[in-house]
């Protein structure tokens, strides 16, 4: 009762005193509760072994093995919990605290036909509790048994007490899950019945019109399914979602049938946005001017500025492109002439503010279209005449960073958040831009202002699991070349996802208890796919690639470098560099202790609040250490971690499969680089970077003369369905003439060109530099990877080609900083520059 009540003292002076009762000394049951109480107060090693001892002394006690289990639960190690709960079910099969709690392991560990069983035990002895038929129907329904899930459902329904007129929202829930269900095994009959039948006891009047437009369009019924989409439209004009609904139903036959669907809604609501926007995806021509003509001059007077976004997503079509530029490049000559849209009216003057937006509106558009230097100018204009305007501002960083300079970006940036330092979006913004530009110190400056006092801003941004900070900021460190910090990073985002896993836990029983029944088969579905998330992609692509490097050039121990160079000193240049040194361990001694001070200040306010919260802890976790885990024994294990949830979730996409081969690579293994490769073949047979893979797997497996004989055969067998009876070299070549005008494709090829054959280093330079016009991938991003492949020893030396093609790169770029000529700045300084430059496409669509 008192481990119930969470009296855990109470707990602990009742188990001392049946303990010291001679008779009672050694009883298994006290023994495990009083393990389960210390477990509560964080003395998991006491509370092992108390649990452990009870376990002995009484091993036929349910008791001692349901104890067991929550311990095991309460280090999530949830495998053995399971096995404990089935051993304490063995001694009391109908306990049914002991049920429950191997129910909510079984659901969170996706043992479904488990989970179906034990709901099945929990519904014989307790057939009256909802929980009991509702965890049953849901065991069904996400075995995609739908028929054995209706029928309980049914069967539960009816015995709810609830007026016809009546609207209570668990009820209503309860409806909306079964006609959820209806619909996932395709009986939409039964669904447009059902929902019809119980339209009125249903909260949520809005699902309800949704679901039967849905449903009549699957049942064929567009005259009815037309009507309902109406009604949604009317009920809100903006949602692009009804317009497709109705487009469906009516089946316009013709261009102007369609565009008068558009055309009558926009007379019924002529502010909603919508109907006038949608029109502009499939009109063209000499209409599609006309309408855009009328809905950019609404927008400009209005002083619009997400303007550009909403017409983004015609950017694909070269003629809507050319038809905007030539309206608006012409309202700016007009407005700045006469204060008009157009010289030949005679209407009301527009406000000065017209002009401002329609400069801002060019700026995007050029630097949507790659031409930077007319867009520095439009922005520039709009500064001048508008120069307190956060989003000229916000633009203008922006445009240096899709031009490759991030330095630049991030000024400007901090120019827009100092015109708003209440702005969180702003300032987040800002310490993002930073932090693409290496500045990791400033960027954690800008976020302090948003983060709780008392504590250090990084702290605080790991604890609210701000992982777009974490994965920029690791990104930031990789390219710093610290590669312990980047990792720590790293690590910290893939606990968060184990957090977020963990904390499902909790909904099991509260859902089932408040009928939030779709909600929680939606979180469940979600659980499942949850590191599909880009957060996690970006931080296990980062986490791989360092442990790679790591594997390919491990650090050496310091101290040890520096014996071997004293023996080669003179006694005068011993004499300097030990002071040298002692300075520096000072300097180091003096850092450390002040980084102490700052770690038990935390930990003593992170004891506090732990002290305060009277629950059941897991215990401290291992704290995360820059230095050891830059120094890990084998960084390829470690790489393989974070790789097992990419293939599982994330097959579809080739980086995952190709960084499954390089780690394979390095571990040597045969068929399950040929497993990579053949994935990553299947979904993009022209990848450059995959071609480098088979290449050097080819290379690797003939160099390879000891392999067993049966992975001989597979690899040849395999490798000939690719490379078709040629040789390597020919097989490059093919490659690159195949890909004549891609830039990136000729850096690949001329990779493996010199990785094939050293002495054709000139020839494999010429084809990686080539800056033609007619090559299609001519931008900052890929020409900075060719000057990256230049400066990092894939060509071997070639100094004097880099200088020129990164004097030929400023000609055709000159904003960016990577090809601006190095002043005091070494080449290691310039090669981190250039990756920095890499990165510039990841914001590319953002606003």
């Amino acid at each position: 009762k008192c481990y119930e009540q969470k009296q855990y003292k109470n707990g602990l002076k009742f188990c001392k005193m049946i303990l010291s009762n001679p008779k009672f000394a050694e009883h298994g049951e006290t023994l495990a509760m009083k393990g389960l109480t210390l477990n509560c107060l964080g003395k998991k090693e006491e509370a092992y072994e108390f649990v452990r001892k009870g376990l002995r002394n009484d091993v036929k006690s349910h008791v001692c093995w349901h104890v067991y289990g929550l311990l095991q639960r309460s280090d999530k190690k949830y495998d053995e919990a399971i096995k404990c709960y089935r051993n304490a079910l063995k001694l009391d099969k109908d306990n049914l605290q002991i049920l429950r709690d191997l129910s909510l392991l079984q659901i969170q560990m996706r043992d479904l036909e488990g989970y179906r069983e034990t709901r099945y035990q929990l519904l014989q002895l307790r057939p009256t509790q909802r929980a009991s038929w509702i965890g049953y129907a849901i065991a069904y329904h996400l075995l995609k048994d739908y028929d054995m899930a209706l029928k309980l459902l049914e069967e539960f329904r009816k015995t709810q007490q609830i007026p016809p007129n009546k609207i209570d929202y668990e009820y209503s829930e309860l409806i909306l899950y079964q006609n959820q269900v209806m619909r996932e095994a395709d009986l939409f009959q039964e669904s447009l019945e059902h929902i019809e039948t119980y339209e009125k006891q249903i909260c949520d009047k809005l699902i309800v019109e949704e679901i039967k437009g849905e449903v009549l369009l699957k049942l064929g019924r567009l005259k009815e399914a037309g009507e309902v989409y109406k009604e949604l439209i009317e009920r809100n004009a903006e949602n692009w979602h009804y317009y497709e609904g109705l487009e469906k139903a009516l089946q316009p036959s013709t261009l102007e049938e369609r565009l008068q669907i558009y055309e009558e809604v926009s007379k019924r609501h002529p502010r909603a946005v919508s109907p006038r926007r949608l029109p502009l995806n499939f009109v063209s021509g000499e209409k599609f001017r006309q309408l855009m003509d009328k809905f950019l001059r609404v927008n400009f007077s209005k002083g619009c500025p997400p303007l550009f976004t909403t017409l983004k997503s015609l950017y694909y079509n070269p003629e809507k492109v050319s038809t905007i530029q030539e309206l608006v490049t012409g309202y700016e000559a007009s407005l700045k002439t006469c204060d008009l849209f157009s010289t030949c009216e005679n209407g009301e003057k527009e406000p000065p503010t017209t002009l401002l937006w329609v400069r801002y509106f060019l700026a995007q558009h050029f630097d949507k279209l790659g031409q930077w230097s007319l867009a520095l100018d439009y922005i520039n204009a709009a500064i001048a005449s508008t120069p307190t305007l956060i989003e000229l501002f916000y633009l203008k960083a922006k445009i240096y960073k899709h031009v490759g300079n991030l330095k630049e970006a991030a000024k400007w940036m901090d120019e827009a958040q100092s015109l708003d330092t209440a702005d969180r979006f702003i300032n987040s913004k800002c310490a993002k831009y930073m932090l693409r530009a290496n500045m990791v110190k400033d960027a954690e400056e800008m976020c302090s202002k948003f983060t709780r006092e008392g504590t250090s801003a990084m702290e605080n941004l790991n604890e609210m699991q701000c992982m777009w900070f974490q994965t920029e900021c690791a990104a930031a460190y990789q390219r710093l070349g610290k590669y312990g910090d980047a990792l720590k990073k790293c690590h910290e985002v893939e606990r968060h996802f184990f957090e977020i896993t963990d904390d499902q836990f909790d909904f099991h029983t509260y859902c089932m208890r408040k009928m939030t029944l779709r909600a929680y088969v939606d979180l469940l579905r979600l659980e499942d796919v949850l590191r599909k998330h880009a957060f996690y992609f970006e931080a296990a692509r980062s986490a791989i690639e360092i442990y790679l490097k790591l594997h390919d050039n491990p650090l050496t121990n310091e101290s040890k470098e520096q014996e071997v160079n004293s023996e080669n000193l003179s006694a005068k240049e011993l004499k300097k560099m030990l002071s040298k040194q002692r300075r520096a361990q000072k300097k180091a001694k003096l850092e450390e202790e002040r980084k102490h001070a700052e770690r038990e200040r935390q930990q003593k306010n992170q004891k506090k609040k732990r002290d305060e919260e009277e629950e059941e802890t897991s215990g401290p976790r291992e704290e995360l250490v820059p230095e050891k885990l830059e120094r890990v024994e084998n960084p390829l294990e470690e790489a393989i971690k974070f790789l097992i949830p990419l293939k599982n979730l994330i097959g579809d996409d080739i980086e995952t499969h190709l960084l499954a081969f390089e780690i394979y690579f390095r571990k040597g293994k045969f068929l399950l680089m040929l497993q990579s490769v053949k994935r990553a073949f299947a979904i993009n047979s022209n990848n450059p970077w995959l071609h480098e893979c088979l290449i050097k797997f080819s290379k690797a497996v003939s160099d390879h003369s000891n392999l067993p004989e049966i992975v001989s055969k597979v690899l040849t067998q395999e490798m000939q369905k690719i490379f078709v009876n040629k040789n390597l070299e020919s097989f490059n070549e093919e490659f690159l003439k195949h890909n004549a005008t891609s830039i990136q494709h000729q850096l690949s090829g001329a990779k493996m060109m010199y990785f094939l054959d050293k002495s054709r280093q000139e020839k494999a330079i010429a084809v990686a530099t080539r800056l033609d016009k007619n090559m299609r991938d001519r931008n900052v991003k890929t020409l900075t990877k060719v000057f990256e492949a230049l400066l990092d020893g894939s060509f071997g030396s070639c100094h004097t080609q880099c200088e020129e093609y990164q004097a030929a790169c400023h000609k055709l770029f000159p904003f960016t900083s990577a090809f601006m000529p190095a002043t005091n700045e070494d080449d290691s300084s310039i090669a981190s520059v250039n990756h920095t430059a890499i990165n510039h496409d990841l914001l590319s669509n953002e606003i």
